[in-house]
């Protein structure tokens, strides 16, 4: 398996499917990353590859990673360029010789991967927005990419972003829906972590605490985020803010003019708001919290920060955006944008925390990695047997020829050896056994996929 990034930076989808791979290579897989741009500018902050925690978790893990060292400043759902140089493109076809299947970190390295005279080989590309149409060029490749047959399935991680997908144009019987998982072992209440981080910031032990992790961009709606923070902080005498991300840092401009905005009149308060920045603990981050705040009003799908905060003991406030109020039903707050409403969930939230916590811990299973991971394994197990074992590979970019799946082989079935929790599930893992079939599509389900 090849796994093709725009690049390494900050945000959940790239942690998401950097754990998968990660995943599926600890499962016996052979996998090899490669990545366009070498380092990125975004969010007010340089982001090298190299620097990235994802990067250092894949090669740590043994899985090779390339670049075509492209550097670039990268606007929300807009590829930086979509024209390739001889050496680049040589490169790439390289590395997609050696792969029967190709992973799309979303859609938007699909640019490269439709250009003429690559090797044929089916692409999955994997989906982490609800809102196709502000992706720049991006939907257009995709829907040239499954027009020709290169585009084989799409992953969404969330029932909003197939709903989407779908309503944009994407064939349904192609969206196949795999919610993300967290690794259990790491996320998970500390309360040593949570004395010593709150220690290091000079935050009693018993004073609430809201975290905000996010990157610095318009669909986070910083602004929203800081005005409940100044009627909460008021009312709140110990309270404090935790803000970290990309672009968390008071080096921002962009944020340090909305502070200045949010708390014009009342700057002493900005005293209880910590910018920290990029964080390598976020399980720490999380555990020292007593809430996880997201204000997005567009874009999200399933927000990674609301599962990892939930999963070590913070209590979830959310908007209703992408599928966060399925994601925290029962365990949290569902607020309209609204800073006195935000406000006045969080203190209700800091308050309800003790009762709510056998809730989470009861959650624990449903956001588990163990079954994100079985669950992308069968997908691309499918997708190999229908368009890879048995097949010649066809010419670049050549129309494929009709022809009726091949059956598994013999004794073929899924194969796991899934590291990383305990109570692993190994050997074979139909579906049925993962309780997959109402939120996975396997292939030839077409009519379940077309619900």
């Amino acid at each position: 398996m090849l796994s093709v990034y725009e690049g390494f930076f900050s945000g959940g989808a790239r942690i998401v499917h950097s754990d998968v791979v990660r995943g599926l290579a600890e499962g016996g897989q052979s996998h090899q990353v490669l990545s366009i741009h070498g380092e990125v500018r975004r969010e007010a902050t340089r982001q090298r590859m190299e620097d990235d925690p994802c990067y250092r978790a894949l090669t740590a893990g043994g899985i090779g990673v390339t670049s075509l060292g492209r550097s670039a400043g990268l606007a929300d759902g807009a590829l930086a360029a979509n024209v390739f140089s001889g050496p680049e493109l040589a490169e790439t076809a390289r590395s997609m010789a050696g792969a029967d299947v190709i992973l799309s970190l979303k859609e938007q390295p699909l640019a490269l991967l439709n250009q003429a005279g690559l090797p044929r080989r089916p692409v999955v590309v994997c989906l982490h927005r609800s809102d196709p149409e502000n992706q720049g060029p991006a939907l257009d490749q995709l829907k040239a990419a499954l027009a020709d047959g290169t585009v084989a399935a799409c992953v969404c991680c969330a029932e909003s972003t197939r709903a989407a997908y779908e309503a944009a144009g994407v064939p349904g019987r192609f969206l196949h829906v795999i919610p993300n998982g967290v690794d259990l072992l790491r996320f998970r209440p500390d309360p040593a972590a949570r004395l010593a981080l709150r220690a290091a910031l000079g935050i009693a032990d018993r004073a609430p605490v809201i975290v905000f992790a996010a990157r610095y961009a318009a669909m986070k709606n910083v602004p929203l985020l800081l005005r409940a923070a100044r009627a909460w902080l008021a009312r709140e005498g110990g309270g404090h803010l935790l803000m970290c991300g990309a672009g968390m840092t008071p080096g921002n401009p962009g944020l340090r003019a909305d502070l200045a905005d949010a708390f014009a009149g009342a700057p002493a308060l900005t005293g209880r708001v910590h910018l920290l920045g990029v964080r390598h603990d976020m399980p720490a981050v999380y555990a020292a919290a007593d809430v996880v705040a997201l204000t997005s009003v567009f874009g999200e799908a399933a927000p990674l920060c609301l599962i990892e905060g939930m999963m070590c003991g913070a209590v979830p406030v959310t908007t209703d955006v992408g599928d966060s109020a399925d994601i925290v039903t029962g365990h949290g707050f569902v607020t309209p944008p609204d800073p006195g409403a935000i406000a006045l969930a969080w203190t209700a939230a800091v308050a309800g925390r003790t009762q709510l916590a056998p809730a989470l811990s009861a959650a624990r299973e449903r956001f588990s990695r163990t079954r994100m991971i079985a669950a992308y394994a069968a997908l691309l197990d499918e997708v190999y047997a229908e368009h890879v074992a048995g097949h010649r590979v066809a010419a670049p970019h050549a129309p494929a020829e009709a022809a009726a799946p091949p059956a598994p082989p013999e004794g073929g079935a899924a194969q796991y050896a899934l590291a990383g929790e305990p109570g692993l599930l190994q050997g074979p893992l139909p579906l049925d056994v993962l309780g997959l079939e109402a939120r996975h599509g396997v292939a030839g389900e077409e009519a379940a996929d077309e619900r």
